[in-house]
């Protein structure tokens, strides 16, 4: 792999439950050897309240209420040969609530998350059933190399 520079903020009163930016790098990394990236790379990741994802959320998606993971692909200037593939922004709450509820562990539902992000910034989607299936597949296949059970 070339280089990676993933770069963690925390916008939280807490970061209890939190993984650490080691975490972050090591999904990223995963997402990024998965969907055969090799050139250098970097991803931003935002650590966010429910009320800020709420407001991304509806900013960018118009839809009210908070989500678990945003995806932000770059959108370089024309001449602009940088390595940034784009931001994440993950719902600290959103997770926690999502993997109590569905009996996840919650350092594999961060996991998944921040896989599924970086497969958007890399520009995989799930609008079209075809679409959505290989993008699950993918995810499955990186996260079973990681030693995590198939999320869906």
């Amino acid at each position: 792999m070339s280089q990676l520079d993933v770069a963690v903020g925390y916008a939280t009163a807490s970061r209890k439950g939190i993984p650490a930016p080691a975490s972050f790098r090591h999904w990223v990394e995963a997402a990024l050897k998965g969907a055969r990236r090799r050139k250098a790379t970097e991803v931003a990741i935002r650590i966010v309240d429910a009320a800020e994802g709420q407001a991304l959320n509806l900013q960018y998606r118009g839809r009210d209420y908070a989500t678990n993971v945003l995806s932000f692909e770059a959108d370089l200037p024309p001449g602009i040969a940088l390595p940034l593939i784009g931001d994440l922004v993950i719902c600290a709450p959103v997770v926690a609530r999502e993997a109590a509820e569905q009996g996840k562990k919650p350092n594999d539902h961060w996991a998944h998350l921040t896989i599924h992000g970086t497969l958007h910034l890399l520009g995989f989607d799930h609008i079209e059933d075809a679409e959505a299936e290989a993008m699950e597949a993918l995810e499955t296949r990186i996260l079973a190399g990681l030693g995590i059970a198939d999320p869906y």
